[in-house]
C-alpha cells in the first residue's frame, strides 16, 4: 500500500446473513483522488461505502484514514461525510438551517457558520437560496445542497452513493462537471459509487470494476476501457463486439475499431442490418456468420450504404478471451 494513502482498506470482509457481501477487499485511495466503485446492483459497492462510513460493521479487516484505524468508530466520530441518492435534507428546515445543522453539532461559532455557509453556497452556485425549503427546489438543487452540507464538515473522505441517479440526463451531466471542479479545487478525497459506466468514465481518477463482491479490475478509466482484464470488464465498460473464433476463444472488438467497405473480402463479410443516426455519428449493425457486429461510421460514409447491402468488415485493435472469461494472452 502507498505511504501517501488517505484511505486504506485492508482485507475487508462484510457479509450479510444471506452470505452476500464483500470478501478480502484491499484498496488504497490517495489524497485528492476520486475513486469510483462501479458495478451492477448487488455487487457490493454500496456495502463497501457504508462500511467505510460506519453504517455497516466489518466482519474482519481494517479501515484506516490518514493512517488511523477507524474500523470500530461510530459513524458520527469518523472523519467522513456521506451523500445519499435521496438527498436526506430535513424538509422542515431552510437551506441555511440544513447546512448549519452539522456545524452546530460541532459547536462552530455562529459567525464562522455564517461565513462558511455563504462561501459554500457560492461554490455550489446556490447563493440566495438560504431561506428556501427543500420542497421548493428541484432535485438537482437539493443534491447541490446535500453535497455542500457534507463539504462544510470538511471530511477527510467524502462518500457519494449514486448521488445523481435520480436526476435527468442533462442535469446529471452538469452535476458531474460541478462535482469534479469542486473536488479538484478543494483537493478532496472521494469514493463514489455508481452503476453508470459513463458517469464512472467521466468522473474518476481510477475505477474499481466490481463483480459479485470482489474486484475484477482497478485502474484509470483509459486503461479499463482500452485494456479490459476480463470479458466481464470488456462487456460492462462501453460497447463491445464479441466474435467467436475457430479455436474456441472470443475476440472482443470495440465498434470504433471496426471499419467497413462495400462488397466482400474483409476479416468478416455480411449484410447491413440497421443504420441508426445517433447525433454526430451513425451506428451500423452488420449480420455476419459470427453474429451481429456493431460499428460507427460518419454521416457522410453512411450515405453509400442501405439495408441489405453486402459489406466487408476489417477488425482493428482487439482482445481475446478464453471460455473462462480470462484474457487469452
Amino acid at each position: 500500500m502507498s505511504g501517501n494513502a488517505k484511505l486504506e482498506i485492508r482485507d475487508l470482509t462484510m457479509l450479510y446473513k444471506t452470505g452476500d457481501g464483500v470478501r478480502n477487499i484491499n484498496l488504497a485511495v490517495e489524497q485528492g483522488e476520486l475513486v469510483t466503485l462501479l458495478g451492477p446492483s448487488g455487487c457490493g459497492k454500496t456495502t463497501i461505502l457504508r462500511t467505510i462510513g460506519g453504517f455497516l460493521q466489518a466482519a474482519s479487516g481494517q479501515i484506516l484514514i490518514s493512517g488511523k484505524d477507524i474500523t470500530h468508530m461510530l459513524p458520527e466520530k469518523r472523519p467522513t461525510a456521506m451523500v445519499f441518492q435521496s438527498y436526506n435534507l430535513w424538509p422542515h428546515m431552510t437551506v441555511y438551517e440544513n447546512m448549519a445543522f452539522g456545524l452546530k453539532l460541532r459547536k462552530v461559532p455562529k459567525s464562522e457558520q455564517k461565513r462558511r455557509i455563504a462561501e459554500m453556497l457560492e461554490m455550489i452556485k446556490m447563493s440566495g437560496y438560504e431561506k428556501k425549503y427543500p420542497g421548493q427546489m428541484s432535485g438537482g438543487q437539493q443534491q447541490r445542497i446535500a453535497i455542500g452540507r457534507s463539504l462544510l464538515l470538511q471530511p477527510d473522505v467524502l462518500l457519494l452513493d449514486e448521488p445523481f441517479s435520480a436526476l435527468d440526463a442533462k442535469i446529471r451531466s452538469q452535476m458531474r462537471e460541478e462535482l469534479r471542479k469542486i473536488q479538484t479545487d478543494l483537493n478532496i478525497t472521494v469514493v463514489f459509487v455508481t452503476h453508470d459506466q459513463e458517469e464512472a468514465m467521466a468522473l474518476s481518477d481510477r475505477i474499481v470494476v466490481m463483480n459479485k463482491g470482489s474486484f475484477e479490475q482497478v485502474g484509470p478509466p483509459q486503461e479499463i476501457y482500452n485494456r479490459p482484464a476480463s470479458r466481464y470488464v470488456a462487456d460492462f465498460i462501453g460497447e463491445m463486439n464479441f466474435i467467436p473464433m475457430p479455436d474456441g476463444s472470443i475476440k472482443a472488438v470495440r465498434p470504433e475499431n471496426v471499419s467497413v467497405s462495400p462488397g466482400t473480402g474483409g476479416n468478416l463479410d455480411g449484410y447491413v442490418r440497421t443504420i441508426m443516426m445517433l447525433g454526430h455519428y451513425i451506428e451500423m449493425t452488420v449480420d455476419t456468420d459470427c453474429g451481429i457486429v456493431k460499428l460507427f461510421v460518419s454521416a457522410e460514409e453512411a450515405e453509400q450504404y442501405k439495408r441489405g447491402n453486402p459489406v466487408a468488415l476489417t477488425l482493428g485493435e482487439s482482445h481475446r478471451y478464453n471460455d473462462d472469461q480470462s484474457a487469452a494472452g
